[in-house]
């Protein structure tokens, strides 16, 4: 039997990426062009994704889980892409990545089943509230203010740039308890989002990622119950910092993943396209550019399944994790602008293949921590 590639993907891993990679390609991808052009895409998309066990990769059975690993989490990073939409696959990881885990991490047996296990079986939409008009990647300048009262908890301010923020069921929210606190004075809540208080604002248009809904969240006197309070009330930051890890390493296995199909396609597209009498991909520069591209992806998989491997064994991670969302922003764009660029004027008209993926890739080097945060965090880590 030949030895695999990559070790850590066992049968169970492969079976699981069958399955995500045909759910994307005949049940989502055909609806590519339709659901870009709503700026939205169907609920049920989370519902049927929760009947096939897609969205509890690495969660517990007993939440509706099929207790697996990071690994899960890499294969549904990686085969979301050939959906052929980014935002779809934004709201997606959210739910199963992003809002969820510090449930599972920190909370009671109560709120796992009253918010993880619907979230998994995607009956509940979940939306992750943490960015503000006044502080996106600087989690401790948050502003939104949770003031204890009684056996409550009474919630106001104001969030932004929520994905899933329209559809949301509930909230996994950053609070302050705190003022006088920057660090020690952040806490994490579950909102409903039928509390009495909690409003929509706009719904943000966006350069790409169109099918995901990205919302402005109001907060106005929400009272909740201090059963909705998320693990230690003062410990929200140190909590956020570390779901962070897992977030960023999502978006550098996907933005990877998303950026080595648009490769492949167009090597196919150089193989075809004829100029002077031969295929594109009969000129020595093509094939080098190619070459070139092939190698950055590599080594940036390579960088991002290291990452992984120490965050699935309890490693410290933040270095390698930093290191790979830096790299995969960077080479994610720079890739899809070559290949934009070898497809000439197909490239540029909206009813080509690239152009979207295009406008889409941008958003690696910003969501979930900036690349200048990225460089900050390495240059504490390594002692700079």
């Amino acid at each position: 039997m030949t030895e695999k590639i990559w070790p850590q993907f066992s049968e169970e891993h492969d079976q699981f990426r069958a399955l995500v990679r045909r759910f994307a390609e005949n049940e989502l991808a055909p609806h590519a062009e339709e659901w870009e052009a709503a700026r939205f895409f169907p609920n049920e998309v989370f519902r049927q994704m929760g009947e096939l066990g897609l969205l509890g990769g690495r969660y517990a059975e007993d939440v509706g889980g099929i207790g697996g690993d990071i690994w899960h989490t890499a294969v549904l990073a990686e085969e979301l892409p050939r959906c052929r939409m980014a935002g779809l696959t934004m709201g997606v990881l959210v739910q199963s990545d992003m809002a969820t885990p510090i449930i599972a991490e920190v909370g009671t047996a109560e709120q796992q089943q009253e918010f993880l296990a619907p979230a998994v079986r995607g009956e509940k939409i979940a939306a992750l509230g943490v960015s503000e008009p006044g502080a996106g990647s600087d989690v401790a300048g948050i502003r939104t203010q949770a003031k204890k009262d009684g056996d409550d908890y009474i919630i106001s301010g104001q969030k932004t740039w929520i994905t899933n923020g329209t559809r949301a069921d509930f909230v996994t929210l950053a609070a302050r308890t705190d003022m006088n606190n920057r660090y020690g004075g952040v806490s994490l809540f579950l909102v409903p989002t039928d509390t009495p208080g909690f409003s929509v604002g706009k719904k943000l248009e966006k350069i790409g990622n169109h099918c995901s809904d990205t919302a402005e969240l109001f907060f106005d006197n929400c009272r909740i119950p201090k059963r909705y309070l998320l693990g230690e009330e003062g410990h929200g930051f140190y909590y956020i910092m570390q779901n962070f890890q897992g977030e960023r390493l999502v978006g550098a296995l996907s933005g990877v993943a998303g950026a080595q199909l648009v490769l492949d396609e167009t090597k196919d597209y150089c193989r075809e396209r004829h100029a002077f009498g031969k295929p594109l991909m009969g000129f020595q520069v093509t094939r080098h550019n190619i070459v070139e591209m092939e190698t950055e992806l590599e080594a940036c998989r390579t960088l991002t399944y290291h990452a992984a491997d120490l965050y699935e064994r309890g490693l410290p991670a933040q270095r390698e994790i930093s290191m790979a969302k830096l790299m995969a922003g960077d080479v994610s764009m720079k890739v899809i602008d070559r290949c934009l660029q070898l497809y000439g004027g197909m490239g540029y008209v909206e009813e080509g293949p690239v152009a979207r993926r295009w406008r889409d890739a941008r958003l690696l080097s910003i969501g979930g921590g900036t690349s200048e945060i990225m460089k900050e965090i390495i240059t504490k880590v390594i002692g700079l």
